[in-house]
């Protein structure tokens, strides 16, 4: 056994199915196309969501609601995540770090869920009113960005 001696098991491994290359090929003539007919165009692409002239799904169904194009996302954070970074003031780019907000200039959103232990400066676009007082009961304070 030796290098050159390894080759795939027999049977694992086909030849490319060639198709309109004559009739030896096994697709021969119309190349598995059928006869005439829009699929047998050569460079035909159907489009996406085409039901072969019937109305489409996408236009038979009825529009619904309303997005508002100048919405203001926020990333939200918890107050049982802030409480696993080890300093004592938090920055949008120590979030960012931890990987609990996609990238330090996301607008951030602190939330009231769980409890924080130390006394933190936590630096945020928004806070609840649950997540400040929690905040500020360990002795921390709650810094609004941009305001």
């Amino acid at each position: 056994m030796s290098l050159s001696n390894l080759h795939p098991a027999k049977g694992s491994r086909k030849d490319r199915l060639r198709v309109g290359r004559g009739p030896g090929s096994g697709r021969q003539k119309t190349s598995g196309k059928g006869n005439k007919g829009q699929l047998a165009g050569a460079g035909f692409t159907r489009t996406i969501g085409y039901e072969g002239g019937q109305m489409p799904l996408h236009r038979r169904l009825p529009k619904r609601g309303f997005t508002n194009i100048f919405r203001t996302e926020y990333a939200e954070v918890n107050l049982d995540r802030l409480d696993k970074i080890a300093k004592a003031e938090v920055t949008p780019q120590d979030l960012a770090d931890a990987r609990l907000i996609p990238n330090a200039g996301a607008r951030i959103k602190v939330l009231g869920r769980g409890e924080i232990t130390s006394a933190k400066s936590v630096h945020a676009h928004k806070f609840s009113e649950a997540a400040q007082a929690k905040i500020e009961k360990a002795g921390g304070q709650a810094v609004l960005i941009g305001r």
